[in-house]
């Protein structure tokens, strides 16, 4: 079975119905409905209604709520809401230890955000908590706990970018980078997916629905990339049926961890070929 691709996870803030209804139309892998940075106080119940109706209807796609954090006036409302309108899982801001999420007893899956000092270093622990689906940065809120300077490469964060992916792909989880603020420069953030998967990440949040389609592409698998994959798996087997203890192919040596990778590079295409067709 194909797994499920995490390419484009885009935020859409919870008090703004019209966004809401377009995020259902962008092709996103994911979406997460906001109650947390992106709603005003005052503007909190009133979203959280918004959320409420959204959710009753059916989607094609899954469907997260970022609920306020532990210790705010509306964590309590939002977890309920979300889990009796039948989220498809919530993500909880500024998580920074593993008992904090194993204390929830939630029945849907948690995707924890990771956006202070803390929480990258209790990351592994974190993830391996049974129920946590993955890890998200919260790159804008770890960089000012750090006090690091905008980089263009993000230098000052990769320490903590990859201690995530680490721990997410060391549990079995999904890592999920950072947005990119500027929705003004589609270079700097094609830059950024990049280098985000090359870090190792699935996919990234993103918070403009100019965003999703280039992101689906950096994180994705190309006709041709496939076509690769197939034919590598080809010579593979085609070594083993000729019981050659030995496989080539465009004159490299084939081991067993590029024939896993590359059945993963055809389960992510098989997949997203799946959800376009949906």
């Amino acid at each position: 079975m194909s797994a499920k691709p995490w390419r484009s996870v885009l935020y859409v803030p919870g008090d703004k119905p019209r966004a809401v209804d377009k995020a259902r139309t962008l092709g996103a892998d994911a979406v997460i409905l906001d109650l947390e940075d992106a709603v005003a106080p005052e503007h909190k119940d009133a979203a959280r209604e918004n959320v409420r109706a959204a959710l009753q209807s059916r989607w094609p796609c899954p469907v997260l709520v970022r609920v306020n954090g532990l210790g705010t006036p509306w964590e309590h409302a939002d977890r309920e809401m979300s889990l009796l309108a039948g989220v498809d899982g919530l993500v909880l801001p500024k998580v920074e230890d593993a008992r904090t999420v194993r204390e929830l007893h939630l029945r849907v899956p948690l995707w924890a955000m990771i956006e202070t000092p803390s929480g990258v270093l209790h990351a592994p622990e974190i993830a391996a908590v049974p129920g946590v689906a993955g890890l998200l940065v919260g790159a804008n809120d770890l960089a000012r706990a750090l006090r690091t300077r905008p980089h263009p490469e993000r230098l000052p964060l990769l320490h903590a970018l990859s201690a995530v992916v680490l721990a997410a792909r060391a549990a079995g989880k999904v890592p999920l980078d950072a947005v990119f603020n500027d929705v003004r420069d589609p270079e700097g953030f094609a830059r950024e997916c990049a280098q985000g998967r090359t870090l190792g990440f699935a996919g990234k949040t993103v918070i403009h629905p100019g965003q999703v389609e280039a992101a689906n592409a950096a994180f994705g698998v190309t006709d041709a990339g496939a076509q690769e994959a197939r034919a590598l798996l080809a010579a593979w087997e085609e070594a083993r049926a000729e019981g050659k203890s030995v496989a080539t192919y465009r004159g490299a040596l084939v081991e067993q961890m590029h024939v896993d990778e590359a059945r993963e590079v055809l389960d992510l295409w098989e997949a997203t070929r799946q959800d376009s067709t949906l």
